[in-house]
């Protein structure tokens, strides 16, 4: 289980803008962050193909802010995680189980980083998880 606080010194992002989303940037070293990271989780959202006209509000657009609902009674599974808008009006799915169950939701925050079209359709997510205290700056032109 990786603990969203093991680092010492605190993570800053740069989000920058590519076809389709973003990517990261060590708002430090300038390097770029690759999704395997051991400091961050790249995750697709799960679940989305339930949710299709959830996954079509803006709210979803990438770089925006989004938040992580633990559901500890959900009967499918008690570790599931929901990914909602800022203002947890509309849900658009799930962290991946196998991601979930090595997570606490309040150590970590959630940003939409990469969207995935069929036709004109949102059909997919790519969400940064990253630990709470981490510094996540706008996205560059």
């Amino acid at each position: 289980m990786r603990d969203a606080g093991s680092s010492s010194s605190r993570l800053r992002l740069w989000l920058e803008r590519t076809r389709g989303g973003f990517r990261l940037r060590d708002a430090g070293t300038e390097q770029f962050v690759r999704d395997d990271d051991p400091r961050i989780r790249v995750v697709r959202v799960a679940g989305v193909s339930y949710r299709p006209d959830a996954l079509q509000d803006d709210a979803f657009t990438p770089g925006r802010r989004l938040v992580l609902v633990p559901e500890p009674d959900n009967e499918h599974d008690a570790h599931a995680i929901g990914i909602w808008d800022a203002e947890r009006r509309i849900q658009a799915g799930y962290v991946p189980a196998d991601v979930a169950h090595d997570l606490q939701a309040d150590e970590w925050q959630a940003v939409a980083l990469h969207e995935f079209h069929e036709g004109a359709q949102r059909a997919g997510l790519r969400v940064l998880l990253a630990p709470r205290d981490a510094w996540i700056g706008t996205p560059r032109a």
